[in-house]
């Protein structure tokens, strides 16, 4: 088939997702047109010797990329988020149409960030069969407590729109189907779609002696935090439960983000000497380092919409087979339990995390090993890349399929895709 693929973000950025599937899609035969923007996640601003242009666009036998301008404004507020979003969307209308015409099936990589572009590009493509994948329900536009503000409320009606525009609606975690539906989506429309991790960077391996010097601690068992620390994941609460634990445990917190200084803020004010911060290190680096450590800490908040919400750092977590120990609610509870890859507890209850944290410790290294095991098994049968993008491609012929069934008023049935 012709596939067009929108996605907000795309490699060279952290977005292995649509990045792999688009690899996989022309590898399968398939000529691939990918319409984004230009590389500025996470810092938000465009990474060096890249420079915005509307001409630009790479191309091989049979993927085709094509980058579009929008707004990078860096300081991560609300007004500058919307501005990309809203820039995106004005960017995506004008190449869009030109760049995307005539796919057979459109796949839309579905963040908050690209809901009016992905609403803007069907209105102008008219009866293209869509796939809409959708990652996140809740865009991060309210300050926590506060008021919903008026942009968090006009996206959330473009996504009605959106779920009720396409043909079929795949979600990465089984408990966002009941919020989709809620929003609009026609549950015989819906589908899981469990994402996968980037298996050339997130793989079993031997750590490096840099990554137990970076990680391990005076003998003791580490859990590591890697990734972002942001508002979703609640670290000071992990921050409290390792404060009583010294010469127990180490918490090892690699990466950064908007909430570090305040998580870094509370662990010197509890002077907790094992709680230990690790700048964001290179990709490259992280089977080394999830190697190097005893367990992975899946933190989430205690909030209705991140129950049903599977963080990428438990899919890489599962593929490196190291074991996880989560505090959260919901799927992301239950697929390690189901995998009995790990231990879990509630989310923001530093209480019981200390004590699955003291428990982690006396757990031995061979029955640790084999809870990472039953993960990395956990991966490749229910959430590997092969297994993704071939669900992905079914659903793609399964959208063709359902627009032929049902053409739009005043229009006639599509003719036969190419294979």
């Amino acid at each position: 088939m012709r596939i067009g693929i929108l996605s907000y973000h795309f490699p060279p950025e952290p977005a292995f997702v649509p990045g792999s599937l688009a690899e996989q899609l022309a590898a399968r035969g398939h000529d691939v047109r990918v319409l984004t923007g230009f590389p500025d996640y996470p810092g938000g601003h465009v990474y060096p010797g890249w420079r915005q242009r509307w001409r630009y666009e790479t191309r091989s036998e049979r993927l085709a990329v094509r980058r579009v301008p929008r707004w990078s404004g860096g300081d991560g507020a609300v007004r500058a988020r919307v501005a990309g979003w809203l820039s995106f969307a004005a960017s995506a209308a004008t190449i869009g149409r030109g760049h995307l015409a005539g796919v057979d099936a459109l796949y839309v990589h579905q963040l908050p960030a690209a809901t009016f572009a992905a609403v803007g590009l069907l209105r102008l493509l008219g009866a293209v069969p869509t796939v809409l994948h959708v990652q996140d329900v809740q865009p991060e536009l309210d300050a926590q407590g506060a008021t919903p503000t008026p942009w968090a409320a006009r996206v959330a009606a473009a996504t009605r729109r959106l779920y009720r525009s396409v043909d079929v609606v795949a979600v990465a975690a089984p408990g966002m189907r009941d919020l989709v539906v809620a929003g609009g989506a026609d549950p015989g429309r819906v589908r899981v779609v469990l994402n996968w991790t980037d298996e050339r960077l997130f793989h079993p391996a031997e750590p490096t002696r840099e990554a137990r010097r970076l990680v391990r601690g005076d003998g003791r068992c580490v859990v590591m935090h890697a990734g972002t620390i942001g508002a979703r994941h609640g670290l000071e609460t992990a921050v409290r439960a390792a404060a009583p634990l010294r010469g127990t445990m180490d918490l090892v917190v690699v990466g950064s983000g908007p909430d570090e200084a305040r998580v870094r803020g509370l662990a010197a004010e509890l002077g907790t000497d094992n709680v230990r911060f690790v700048a964001r290190r290179s990709p490259l680096e992280m089977s080394d380092l999830y190697a190097a450590a005893d367990y992975q800490l899946v933190t989430l908040r205690d909030l209705p919409e991140l129950s049903a919400t599977v963080p990428g750092k438990l899919q890489a977590a599962f593929g490196c087979a190291s074991p996880v120990l989560a505090a959260a609610r919901g799927d992301t509870v239950e697929i390690v339990e189901r995998a009995r890859a790990g231990l879990s507890c509630p989310p923001e209850d530093w209480a019981t995390l200390a004590d699955r944290f003291w428990l982690a410790a006396t757990i031995p290294p061979a029955a640790r090993r084999e809870m990472g095991r039953r993960g990395r098994e956990a991966y490749l049968r229910d959430m590997s890349l092969r297994g993704g993008v071939d669900r992905v491609e079914q659903l793609l012929h399964e959208a063709v399929a359902a627009r032929r069934s049902r053409p739009s008023v005043g229009q006639e049935p599509r003719t036969e895709s190419r294979a």
